[in-house]
């Protein structure tokens, strides 16, 4: 007998409908001379700098997932509510039965997960920046969902997206969830929105989750939580630059910052050193005086107009978006413009 597990799936399929193992695809990543190189003129630049992508190595990809679990980071929460509240509207904004699905910044893959039922897609593509944390959670996904076609892409994806060829080119549904989005700054948000534009045909489509502007105090106690966890994955980057631009940084040297810039509109996330000190690469070296600021990440908040305005000049219009009650958060569906 076959049993059915809680996420829906077969707990025990029988034998033939169990597909091959997902395949990886690593695309080609800079070299890694030229990282330490980029790393280190962003530490040597006058206000240094460290690139956000850097975040997510193993032990950074988990933390953030814990950071997701926290009562303080809405994102998280209020976005799975709308999609148990809204997602056969969602799925009916455009057509995506048969599509292949996607997942921009996949992680553990467990939000495509409470998704993926309602979508029915023919193929699966995940797409990470850590390799090993992406391996892991396909594994994981394929125990729930063993006869979908799955595929990993590890790459990195902080400027524009670009899809290795064997990704089939029909119905392609791109979902990014949460607000990553709010990464790049409004410029760099269009030119990422387009890079997926130009890799849907007439019938793609565009699930995408959207951080609004709120008060200042819930998303800063959002990127500053009680127990610290964003602290451990901020600090957590250093040891992740130690590794690949030969630094030598102490994290008891840095304390975790994060405050809500009003007139840029978004959160600013920096590393400060608690004392004078001198951090050290082969070739240079720079100091820090007690106080000065590492920045490390910004998160853009959106209005609901200003988002659809950046939609359009991506070459996208929107069909539909849902907002929670508060009006904290909202998630978009697009499609491409004119039908072209």
């Amino acid at each position: 007998m076959t049993r059915t597990d809680p996420h829906g799936g077969e707990a025990n399929p029988p034998a033939e409908a169990a597909l091959p193992l997902p395949s990886l695809v690593q695309l080609a990543l800079p070299p890694a001379g030229s990282v330490a190189a980029e790393l280190r003129a962003a530490l040597a630049a006058s206000k240094a700098a460290i690139p956000p992508r850097f975040f997510y190595d193993d032990l950074g990809s988990r933390l953030f997932a814990a950071i997701t679990a926290l009562e303080e980071y809405y994102p998280t929460r209020v976005e799975a509510q709308l999609l148990r509240e809204h997602l056969p509207a969602i799925a009916r904004a455009a057509p995506v039965a048969g599509c292949t699905f996607v997942d921009v910044g996949a992680g553990n893959c467990e939000k495509a997960a409470s998704v993926l039922r309602a979508v029915t897609p023919l193929h699966y593509v995940a797409v990470d920046i850590s390799e090993d944390y992406l391996r892991t959670s396909l594994a994981q996904l394929r125990l729930r969902f063993p006869a979908l076609h799955m595929l990993g892409v590890a790459t990195d994806f902080s400027s524009v997206l670009a899809l290795p060829d064997v990704v089939p080119a029909q119905r392609r549904l791109f979902f990014y969830p949460g607000s990553s989005i709010g990464n790049f700054t409004p410029p760099d948000a269009v030119t990422f929105l387009g890079s997926l534009r130009r890799q849907m045909e007439t019938d793609g489509v565009l699930w995408i989750g959207v951080d609004l502007v709120k008060p200042r105090s819930v998303l800063e106690r959002a990127y500053d939580d009680a127990l610290g966890v964003t602290a451990a994955f901020n600090r957590n980057v250093l040891r992740h630059v130690n590794s690949l631009a030969g630094t030598d940084f102490v994290l008891d040297d840095w304390r975790h910052v994060a405050f809500f810039a009003e007139r840029e509109s978004r959160i600013e996330m920096h590393l400060e050193a608690v004392r004078d000190v001198t951090v050290a690469w082969p070739g240079g070296s720079r100091r820090f005086a007690n106080g000065e600021r590492i920045h490390t990440e910004h998160s853009y908040k959106h209005t609901i107009a200003g988002f659809r305005s950046l939609l359009a000049e991506a070459g996208l219009s929107t069909v539909g978006h849902w907002t929670d009650d508060a009006g904290w958060f909202a998630f978009f569906v697009a499609v491409p413009s004119g039908g072209s």
